[in-house]
């Protein structure tokens, strides 16, 4: 039967600050977060960091949220729904904050699992090679198979540091990290070009890439947790996939310097179903079908060239970038 497991309890804060907690900020763009604010608001009140070091991006919140946030003590800065962009927001957050030397990347979902998740992310950073790293993200409570397993493989309890050499052992996973739980040297951001203003998705990979190049290093840290996991249907994972797919046809170079994706993915479907088969096979239809809807997703987004802005916005999970598009082609 399916294990349905225990979210970790929270423990008191060991690791010390290898950085100057004062010059580290954290950065959560934000979207109507008020059923996350009971859990994430506590969990952001334990980390060691002056309520001020938050900054909250807000895009036009219809609840209560940026009041919360504010009442909490954080900064909050709202911006025009229709102009959010995964890499440009980002980086006009990040140019708030000049006088950190950290910055912290936190989606409003992800919710820190003890007084010194931050901090432990953070210390990383005390390796001068290190530009940027990332954290280890857990399932949720009510999670089943297919997204435990996802959160359990792609994020192990084992911390490592990567560097361009190990591009001929781990492939396009070199790159691999999230912009869910990550933090960025802003000395290595800058040196890089700061994150891409027109990336829709997967900012985070666009930079790993470049400053793996420039010869800095990549941190994962399987003892700093969150919580965060998504129960995507079907058709979302299609949806995600042909994201996926636009990305690297737009970003060739990525997979000509780390390597194609196909043999990831064929490992990752062989530990799928194993691991469904063990804990949970009532899922293994699912599985399977959203198997075949992940590549047909894939293969529609790398050949986003042939389709009309319309279709991308019926097919994207982020529709709201290619009507961004479609409008600026207008107004040209």
């Amino acid at each position: 039967m399916f294990e349905t497991g225990t979210q970790p309890e929270t423990q008191p804060g060991t690791q010390q600050w290898t950085i100057d907690p004062a010059r580290v900020s954290v950065v959560i763009p934000t979207l109507n977060a008020g059923a996350y604010l009971p859990a994430l608001l506590p969990a952001l009140a334990g980390q060691g960091l002056a309520p001020a070091q938050f900054l909250i991006v807000d895009s036009e919140s219809d609840d209560d949220s940026c009041a919360a946030f504010r009442a909490f003590g954080a900064t909050v800065v709202g911006i025009e729904r229709r102009t959010f962009n995964h890499g440009g927001t980002r980086q006009r957050a990040v140019e708030m904050r000049p006088e950190a030397d950290v910055v912290v990347m936190l989606t409003q979902d992800a919710i820190p699992q003890a007084p010194d998740t931050i901090a432990r992310l953070v210390d990383a950073f005390a390796d001068p090679q290190v530009g940027m790293a990332y954290g280890r993200q857990l399932p949720r409570t009510v999670a089943r198979g297919i997204e435990r397993h996802a959160r359990l493989t792609n994020y192990p309890p084992a911390s490592e540091t990567r560097s361009l050499e190990d591009r001929a052992r781990s492939g396009v996973k070199t790159v691999f990290c999230s912009d869910s739980f990550a933090a960025y040297r802003t000395a290595a951001l800058a040196a890089v070009g700061g994150f891409p203003e027109d990336a829709f998705f997967a900012e985070d990979q666009l930079v790993a890439g470049q400053m793996l190049i420039k010869g800095w290093r990549i941190a994962y840290r399987g003892d700093a947790e969150v919580i965060h996991s998504h129960g995507y249907t079907i058709a979302e994972e299609f949806r995600r996939y042909f994201d996926v797919g636009v990305f690297h046809g737009r970003n060739r170079w990525l997979l000509d310097t780390f390597g194609r994706a196909e043999g990831e993915g064929l490992r990752f479907i062989r530990s799928e179903l194993t691991y469904l088969a063990r804990h949970d096979p009532l899922q293994l239809p699912s599985a399977v079908t959203r198997t075949f809807a992940k590549y047909a997703g894939y293969k529609m987004g790398s050949r986003e060239a042939k389709l009309s802005n319309r279709w991308k916005q019926r097919l994207s999970m982020q529709p709201f970038y290619w009507r961004q598009r479609d409008r600026a082609e207008r107004q040209a």
